[in-house]
């Protein structure tokens, strides 16, 4: 098997593989709804923190706003997995353009969540970094770094970008 006919196996694999893995996240939040919503609440409420007066102020405390945050954090991952799982079937159908596209909304929506979302906004902002019991920080990198790798993956040379095959010069 050539490189340039490899290249879409793979990405379409790890595509799939951040897919899965987030469609299973996402199961997880909604079937097991109250796990991850105390995660959210004390995240936001910023009980667990050092309680810094000079912080404390960015504090959400209404049960109101800490669901609605929760419920858009779960519908988000939700239309990643979607639209991923929607990239990876492109992948394998050899739309690769699109395929490539595709996936690569999908993946940004999950390094826009747990990069400006989690690691941004809940680990600087609600200084979540300062919680013992409810710090997500690694949990957060793990994805970003995931994601972003399988993004740099799906933008490597080596597969014709208009057509799916191998381009001039290049092994067929």
């Amino acid at each position: 098997m050539t490189a340039a006919r490899a290249l879409p196996i793979t990405a379409a694999l790890l595509t799939g593989t951040v897919a899965l893995y987030i469609a299973l996240v996402a199961f997880g939040n909604i079937t097991d709804f109250d796990t991850n919503q105390q995660f959210v609440q004390h995240v936001l409420a910023m009980d667990t923190t050092f309680k810094d007066e000079d912080l404390m102020w960015r504090a959400v405390e209404s049960e109101v706003l800490q669901n609605a945050a929760y419920v858009a954090v779960i519908i988000w991952e939700t239309t990643a997995a979607l639209v991923l799982i929607f990239g990876t079937f492109l992948w394998f159908r050899r739309d690769h353009v699109q395929a490539r596209r595709v996936s690569t909304v999908g993946l940004l929506m999950l390094m826009l969540l747990f990069g400006a979302g989690f690691i941004a906004i809940g680990g600087e902002w609600f200084a979540m970094w300062q919680s013992e019991d409810w710090n997500g920080l690694d949990a957060a990198m793990r994805v970003f770094l995931l994601s972003a790798a399988v993004l740099i993956v799906i933008h490597l040379p080596g597969v014709d970008r208009e057509g799916g095959s191998p381009g001039p010069g290049r092994d067929g």
